[in-house]
């Protein structure tokens, strides 16, 4: 089965260990039975993202040249920083060149509802890329009053846990383009439950490692009490929905 990762980092964290190459994070995918990931390098969200262009070329290897011998398994999913005045990262939203894009807006100090934010997020929807947005993070009203301002813009909310299973259906149910990470949802028949109620269409596996556990979403994914439809849908049908083919 074709098993696509949503949610991964890639390089050194200053919070714990994780695969700091492509070979290491390679490994973890194949011991795991992964066949693809969507990959956000450490340092766009613990660092400066506009020092990204030094970081690469002090390493002597730039993202594009890893993506590339990766041999098309890893798909890079940037940070952006909304800013205005050519002062954000990247410096529009025209330069985005992802079906997918990250959004940190409390590590980076910037309001995800902001005049000037909210200008980027339509522009993304216009263009068609999706914004991924950590729920460990900023929490789920953010999301949700994001849903409601920009309706038509594609949200992954990442890291949503399992102790929200009611809201996040409830937030599912009134915005239709909302879609759920399941890496922290590790719960007895959560992720059937949130299928039968919100549809497998809405689910996109991600295991959010080094951070998060990967192996328990891994072991979940191939024990779920779903039609194989579904958990193929899950597996990597979402993804494709989500960010496009011709991306992870």
């Amino acid at each position: 089965m074709r098993v696509v990762d949503a949610h991964r980092l890639l390089g050194p964290r200053p919070t714990g260990p994780g695969p700091d190459t492509v070979v290491e994070l390679l490994d973890d995918l194949d011991r795991l039975e992964i066949t693809e990931a969507a990959v956000t390098p450490s340092w766009m969200i613990h660092g400066d993202p506009r020092a990204g262009a030094e970081y690469e070329t002090a390493r002597g290897l730039t993202v594009d040249d890893e993506l590339r011998a990766a041999a098309g398994r890893l798909t890079l999913v940037p940070v952006v920083v909304p800013a205005s005045a050519g002062t954000g990262w990247p410096a529009s939203p025209d330069e985005v060149r992802a079906g997918l894009v990250r959004a940190c807006p409390v590590r980076h100090r910037f309001d995800l509802l902001g005049p000037t934010a909210t200008a980027w997020w339509h522009a993304l929807d216009e263009r068609g890329v999706a914004l991924a947005v950590d729920a460990s993070e900023c929490g789920l009203r953010p999301v949700a009053a994001l849903a409601a301002a920009v309706p038509g813009l594609r949200v992954l909310i990442l890291s949503p846990g399992y102790r929200e299973l009611r809201r996040l259906a409830e937030l599912l149910e009134h915005a239709p383009r909302l879609h759920l990470e399941t890496g922290t949802i590790i719960a007895a028949g959560a992720l059937e439950w949130l299928a039968r109620t919100v549809g497998a269409h809405r689910l996109v596996f991600g295991t959010g490692a080094p951070v998060w556990d990967a192996a328990g979403p891994r072991f979940q994914l191939d024990h779920l009490d779903l039609p194989r439809a579904d958990v193929a849908r899950i597996a990597h049908g979402s993804w494709v929905d989500l960010a496009g083919e011709g991306t992870a």
